[in-house]
């Protein structure tokens, strides 16, 4: 038990927080979440769900509420085990509100309205652009440095958010000492690049309107087996992989990703058959391989006292973790502690 604890120790520790705002896609599921489980034996995770980030936007309260729940349930169904990894909700550890306000003191207002995100999201919300919405790096870079986190895995619309986090920690580092560790992102090998199933030339998204182009990890295998049936390919009526065959080429890619196969392999395997077999096929084989998650996922929901009990504990490791870092932060800044 001792050398298991020791061993556990040395591991880099990798932080992510997911909003509760939707399910994985196939894309989410093939491009990283696949990777998850693995990654537990190598770093010592820590998973959150962000829902005091997904604040920023009007959710009615009580679908916030069960989309939290759902978000909980999905990391254990993907295969994080709340027994090697830290998996927790955010709002259930007081140490984040209050390290997210230090944060917003150690931040300028000019760094902040660089955001392009804030920029984006402003746009899409004309009508809600609330302070939260504006600081809310702030409060990320809270997220992060509460934990010590040795790297953070990001896409390209979170690296600026990584870079501020890492100059506000310098500069509190400067200002008052040395406290936080600076994280690095984590860029993991590439996953399966996905594409949407009604228009291949665009990313499989959550948020795309039409709901044929997506493929949920919960979705049913009579759902998955449709939704591949419609499809978009072409009309050449051949399996093989070109630029010039976006729909074929993105199907091959997700069959390769689940199988193993190469492209080489995959237009031997159906050299000699259509178009509507190459689909039933590659839906079967997504419907087979998400089997399990779904299986899983509705049985966590079906526990709810199960899954109370591991937001509890992982609540109660989060804080022992976090209070320590923010403890220190506290009295640095000369913060008058509670005995």
């Amino acid at each position: 038990m001792e050398q298991t604890q020791e061993t556990k120790e040395t591991k880099k520790i990798i932080l992510s927080g997911i909003q509760p705002t939707g399910e994985f896609t196939l894309g989410n599921y093939l491009g990283a979440v696949r990777n998850w489980g693995k990654m537990q034996e190598e770093y010592q995770c820590y998973y959150f769900i962000a829902d005091l980030h997904s604040l920023t936007v009007h959710i009615d309260p009580a679908k916030r509420r069960q989309q939290t729940l759902q978000a909980f349930a999905l990391l254990l169904a993907c295969g994080i085990d709340p027994d090697k990894s830290l998996v927790f909700v955010q709002s259930h550890n007081k140490c984040h509100a209050e390290m997210g306000w230090l944060m917003n003191c150690v931040s300028q207002f000019g760094e902040l309205s660089r955001m392009t995100q804030f920029k984006d999201k402003s746009s899409k919300h004309p009508d809600n652009i609330n302070a939260g919405l504006f600081t809310y790096p702030a409060l990320m870079a809270g997220d992060i440095l509460l934990y010590q986190a040795d790297y953070v895995p990001v896409g390209a619309d979170q690296t600026q958010h990584l870079e501020f986090t890492r100059d506000i920690a310098t500069r509190f580092n400067h200002t008052y000492g040395e406290i936080f560790k600076l994280p690095e992102g984590y860029f993991p090998k590439a996953g399966a690049r996905v594409m949407s199933l009604q228009d291949p030339t665009s990313k499989m998204s959550k948020s795309d309107t039409n709901p044929k182009a997506t493929i949920s990890i919960l979705d049913d295998e009579k759902t998955i087996l449709k939704k591949f049936k419609s499809a978009v390919t072409d009309s050449e009526a051949k399996v093989c992989f070109r630029e010039d065959k976006p729909g074929v080429s993105n199907l091959m890619t997700i069959y390769s990703a689940i199988t193993g196969k190469t492209m080489d392999e995959i237009e031997a395997e159906f050299d000699d058959k259509g178009y509507g077999d190459f689909k039933a096929v590659v839906g079967q084989c997504v419907a087979d391989e998400l089997k399990p998650i779904r299986e899983k996922y509705a049985e966590l929901m079906n526990d709810r006292p199960y899954l109370e009990e591991k937001m509890r504990e992982g609540a109660e490791r989060a804080t022992y973790i976090a209070r320590k870092t923010l403890t220190k932060a506290k009295k640095r800044v000369g913060l008058l502690l509670e005995k």
